[in-house]
């Protein structure tokens, strides 16, 4: 029954996840897209951690290495609404978005190697900006407004084994592809006809990522400790733009009128090597405390796709703090005692500088903090769960004209564990 849900989900999911609106943030504006955090709702909730965090009943999107511990068919499916509050030296405006995480399926082969294959999203872009210049008895003489939609998203499975007492390896592989529509439109005051540049782009590549984790016991504690290395790799940028005039129908309809150009652009995003390191201490199926780091090189680009003028990369890292606790997770008097609870702070330079003033030698650097909690809710005679995440953070700086995010994000998921069907049945 749970193997038939799946298979129609996925098939609904993977037309609805690559078609959605899953930003509302300036800063999708950038580059490719807002970068999306690619861990579980489970991993989310406790920080972002998981590189070294091995579990049985859960995915791990983080440590391809972890997969080799899965012992039943486990499916993941996970959800987010977010709730964005954007603030500038000028006003503030509210916006929500409602957007799929990720869909998954891991399996286990046979007792020391498991296997896992999913489809999430790499990056979102959805922004719309409005600029106006004003004169001196502060009347607009021109306006110019950016708007974006699109992202990329990603095909990958992975494969985990355990080697030898406690170690074990992983290798994983994604397909990235997507598409992203950028639009920007001037209007001059006294001027007829409105300017409007138009610009698709086609995004393709894949990542290769390699994972290990090492387990070893002390005294009653287990100490883990674990390293992921996502390989360098370029993304290939093709479409087309054009620049042309227009004016606009009484029914506000766009009546194109001359085009200056339309041609067809190409480009490369590079994609430098990315290192996870973490270690974690704690007692199956009752506490696990960890802390990962994440670091990367400088995106490099070639070509006139996603260059800008005010903004730039730089190197990104990120620090995760996390964990989660289950008082009792066979007790039979109280439902209470067999949820996970789960807590997390993360810290992080995106990698992204930002120009506000225009002038193109004031970049700032934009960071992101956000603090987590989630629950676990076991579900009725299955060792399956119902995943609540909660998040509050912050995005970015009003200094130097830039733009301030804080946002709450609540991120549902299902974790639903079933009968491996690779295994041959017994019969008693």
């Amino acid at each position: 029954m749970i193997k038939r849900f799946f298979i129609v989900v996925l098939v609904l999911i993977s037309i609805k996840i690559t078609g959605q609106r899953n930003s509302s943030s300036p800063y999708s504006f950038f580059g490719i897209g807002e970068e999306v955090s690619r861990t579980t709702v489970e991993q989310a909730s406790m920080g972002g951690i998981g590189v070294a965090l091995k579990d049985i009943h859960h995915l791990n999107f983080i440590n391809p290495a972890a997969t080799a511990d899965l012992r039943f068919a486990t499916y993941g499916i996970g959800g987010e609404l977010s709730l964005l509050n954007v603030s500038s030296d000028t006003g503030s405006e509210s916006n929500n978005t409602t957007s799929l995480r990720y869909i998954a399926l891991g399996i286990p082969i046979g007792e020391k190697a498991g296997f896992m294959a999913g489809l999430q999203p790499v990056s979102n872009v959805g922004y719309a900006l409005l600029t106006n210049v004003l004169d001196g008895d502060d009347n607009v003489t021109e306006a110019t407004r950016f708007t974006g939609s699109g992202g990329t998203n990603r095909l990958f499975g992975a494969f985990g084994i355990n080697v030898y007492k406690g170690f074990a390896l992983g290798i994983e592989a994604g397909f990235v592809f997507g598409n992203i529509d950028n639009n920007t439109i001037n209007q001059q005051a006294n001027v007829a006809l409105a300017t409007k540049y138009e610009r698709n782009a086609n995004v393709r590549g894949g990542q290769f990522k390699l994972g290990a984790q090492y387990k070893r016991k002390y005294k009653d504690l287990d100490v883990i400790a674990g390293a992921a290395l996502q390989l360098e790799n370029d993304f290939s940028l093709s479409g087309r733009e054009r620049i042309y005039s227009f004016s606009f129908a009484s029914n506000g309809r766009e009546i194109p009128r001359d085009t200056l150009y339309d041609r067809g652009v190409s480009g490369k995003l590079s994609v430098p090597l990315k290192t996870i390191l973490g270690v974690g201490v704690g007692k199956e199926n009752k506490w696990y405390a960890g802390i990962d780091y994440e670091t990367q090189g400088a995106f490099e680009n070639e070509g006139n796709l996603i260059q800008g003028s005010t903004y730039r990369f730089e190197s990104s890292n990120r620090l995760s703090i996390g964990g989660y606790y289950i008082p009792k997770i066979n007790s039979i008097s109280s439902y209470w005692d067999r949820i996970t609870y789960r807590a997390g702070l993360r810290f992080e330079d995106t990698g992204l500088l930002v120009d506000g003033t225009g002038t193109g030698n004031n970049f700032t650097s934009i960071t992101d903090f956000g603090i987590n909690l989630g629950f676990g809710l076991p579900l009725p005679r299955q060792i399956s769960n119902l995943n609540i995440g909660l998040e509050y953070g912050q995005k970015g700086s009003i200094n130097n004209s830039l733009i301030k995010e804080s946002y709450f994000n609540i991120r549902l998921s299902l974790s639903l564990n079933g009968r491996n069907w690779l295994k041959k049945r017994q019969i008693d």
